[in-house]
């Protein structure tokens, strides 16, 4: 009986004791880390859209995924280390519906998703577009007793926008900031943004533009003898 109790119960005694206190360590952890829930918003990110194509919706959905797992890892959750991603390298041009998956969520491995909204999502395309248009100032202010605008020049005339194609050939010009004339009876020159409202339009060169307003005195009329 005691060469039982050297041999087996006191040889590495010292071994089995600690991985006993190893084992309980981690039973009280697991005991006292219950499974919580987090919800995080993330943006959906889109790959490989075809270089002729744009997203020609005003609306892009963000994600809202629900993921379980360890209270420790959970509670620590950020946004960045949740990713929602969609594949568009065989989109066209049209109309298009996404399935959104929990198979589509990079998440901790130690975390299971278990609710995506949307579910589904609606998006259109329309093949990308460049065109010169105009550039009309925007002359505001109360004109100087007497005067009126002669003639106003734009430099550049033009400038190059791009964007979803139906969108584009609806831009009849893009337009400056305002330019206050007010008071003004020679010329005065301004330099000035252009922009166009759509916000799926690109400004090609962001670049100022030089925009001169030259006055003109309104002719008197004689009276008459």
């Amino acid at each position: 009986m005691r060469d039982f109790f050297q041999n087996h119960v006191l040889h590495n005694l010292g071994l089995k004791l600690t991985s006993l206190v190893l084992a309980v360590g981690l039973w009280l952890a697991v005991a006292r880390d219950p499974v919580s829930e987090v919800a995080v918003d993330v943006a959906i990110e889109f790959h490989n859209i075809p270089e002729n194509l744009e997203i020609s919706s005003e609306n892009i959905p963000r994600a809202q995924i629900r993921l379980r797992g360890p209270g420790r890892i959970a509670h620590r959750l950020q946004p960045s280390d949740v990713n929602a991603a969609i594949e568009l390298s065989d989109v066209k041009p049209g109309e298009r519906t996404f399935d959104l998956t929990a198979q589509q969520i990079q998440h901790p491995k130690d975390l299971e998703v278990v609710q995506v909204v949307p579910s589904q999502f609606h998006l259109t395309f329309d093949a990308r577009s460049t065109r010169q248009v105009e550039i009309h100032p925007r002359v505001v202010g109360s004109f100087a007793a007497g005067y009126s605008i002669g003639r106003i020049i734009v430099d550049p005339p033009t400038i190059a926008i791009s964007g979803p194609k139906q969108r584009v050939e609806a831009v009849e010009a893009a337009v400056t900031d305002p330019l206050d004339v007010s008071g003004t009876m020679d010329r005065a020159t301004f330099i000035r943004h252009a922009y166009v409202s759509d916000p799926l339009i690109q400004v090609g060169n962001p670049n100022p533009v030089r925009v001169t307003v030259i006055m003109e005195k309104a002719p008197t009329l004689n009276s008459g003898h």
